[in-house]
């Protein structure tokens, strides 16, 4: 099955608990603080059933046709289909949308090439993929406990209760959970949430080791959003960004949920809850689109950073030349590091099957995570002043004399007035408004803390080879003769 954008934007008026400061939105695809993202998702869903994209975007199976992020990849071809299907949604979002369809999706489909990691839930593991490419659906995932929840010690000695969500109960049908997670980014538009846990849990956390997935308006969920971003936006032309690809962040907060038995995937294994995503492919399958993600993202901002220039003129100065190639040699390292991720594929994890190069594309990951914040302040540095040189907003236009005095003043040999306003405003959506402060926190942030991403690396890194080689030259020499 292949869902239209309608279909999908249907699918959301399901009665979902999401609150926005006091107040409860009753319908996301219409209230404007999640409308325009919604029908941004909408588009990817378009995109991919429009019968032009039928074999660019989807695959065949079975006599089922799917979207193209569940293919479990068998060659390398197949990697590169599933590559050019990551590449054509973020595209679509100009890199925006961290946790597009395809991103939970992989992770998923990830797991199902070593269901046995699961062990007595393997079947359960095998149903919910197959229960996600049959209808389409898209996922985002909370796998993080709460800042504040991390240590029940300091609860403990107040005698409050600890937040972190937990298993409260077993039932016949299934477990019963409550308390908070974070951060079901993009939640507001998806259709269901895999609740699990990325970092490692202590031995006594075996309640919290809880993985499941459950539906957005199961009984007892309440998603608490951030400040909406597109809310308060006048017209797309001031924030273009934010109207559009505000993808949201929601607490998730559980009373009582109950999840039944098929939908639990690890249960009272503190260990296990963190493997499954690095003893199958999953954190790579994931993180691949990550990596795509943020290269369409960086294709946006380098475009930008020329055509700044150029509509000053600054473009001619040896410097700016400098840093503009600096920032092209970045995005083609890039680039060529996703390739590299096919071009060196892994038979793993199990023979038959094809995963992205987990060294590559954590070498990335790394280098994605370090390098946005100093990306952004290039682009920041380009722009110098001029995005304080423009009018409030392009009300200006409405006035006849304003129109005049503004097309006359705030044109330049380079780009006419209103092109030029409409420049700035974009780049100040990435580099200066409250949308560009919540993706720089996004993209430092969401692979997790530093040392987890490098730790990634270090994992994956083969010391033993790289050592060889230190080793190597230090046999080829020794004591001079005379001292022995």
């Amino acid at each position: 099955m292949l869902k239209t954008g309608a279909e999908h934007l249907e699918s959301l008026r399901d009665g979902r608990v999401v609150f926005v400061g006091g107040e409860r939105v009753m319908d996301v695809t219409t209230h404007p603080a999640f409308r325009h993202g919604a029908q941004s998702i909408a588009a990817i869903y378009d995109m991919k059933a429009a019968p032009e994209n039928r074999d660019f975007m989807t695959y065949e199976e079975n006599g089922g046709r799917y979207s193209g992020y569940f293919l479990r990849a068998r060659s390398k071809a197949d990697l590169e289909f599933r590559s050019r299907v990551h590449r054509a949604i973020a595209a679509q979002t100009y890199g925006m949308f961290g946790r597009s369809p395809d991103h939970v999706a992989s992770f998923v489909t990830g797991m199902s090439l070593a269901p046995e990691v699961f062990g007595k839930y393997a079947d359960n593991l095998m149903a919910h993929y197959e229960h996600m490419r049959k209808n389409d659906i898209y996922a985002t995932y909370a796998i993080i406990p709460p800042q504040a929840g991390r240590n029940p010690e300091p609860y403990k000695k107040l005698n409050i209760p600890v937040p972190t969500l937990r298993v409260v109960r077993e039932e016949d049908d299934g477990l019963v959970i409550s308390g908070q997670k974070m951060l079901a980014t993009g939640a507001a538009y998806t259709n269901e949430i895999w609740i699990g846990n990325i970092t490692p849990l202590a031995p006594d956390q075996a309640e919290q080791s809880i993985t499941c997935s459950m539906p957005c308006n199961a009984p007892g969920l309440e998603l608490w959003s951030r400040k909406p971003l597109a809310r308060d936006v006048k017209a797309e032309f001031e924030n273009p960004l934010a109207y559009r690809y505000d993808e949201s962040d929601c607490m998730l907060l559980c009373n009582e949920v109950k999840v039944p038995w098929e939908k639990v995937f690890v249960h009272n294994d503190a260990a296990l809850a963190s493997q499954i995503y690095v003893k199958t492919p999953s954190h790579t399958y994931g993180n691949h689109q990550s990596n795509v993600r943020f290269h369409s993202k960086l294709q946006l901002i380098l475009g930008l950073a020329g055509k700044i220039t150029k509509a000053s003129g600054a473009d001619q100065v040896p410097a700016v030349r400098e840093t503009l190639g600096k920032l092209a040699a970045w995005e083609g390292m890039l680039d060529a590091a996703i390739h590299g991720q096919i071009q060196s594929a892994e038979e793993w994890p199990t023979e038959g099957f094809m995963c992205f190069n987990r060294r590559f594309q954590y070498a990335a990951l790394n280098w994605c995570t370090e390098n946005h914040s100093i990306i952004i302040d290039q682009l920041r540095e380009l722009c110098g002043g001029s995005v304080f040189q423009m009018p409030a907003d392009i009300s200006v236009m409405g006035d006849a004399h304003m129109r005049s005095q503004f097309e006359k003043y705030w044109t330049t040999p380079q780009t006419e007035a209103v092109e030029r306003m409409k420049l700035y405003k974009l780049a100040w959506d990435l580099t200066g408004s409250e949308f560009a402060g919540r993706h720089q926190q996004y993209e430092k942030f969401y692979a997790g803390a530093s040392f987890v991403v490098r730790n990634y690396n270090y994992m994956h890194t083969d010391w033993k080879s790289l050592e060889g080689v230190a080793e190597h030259l230090m046999s080829s020499y020794g004591i001079p003769a005379e001292y022995l």
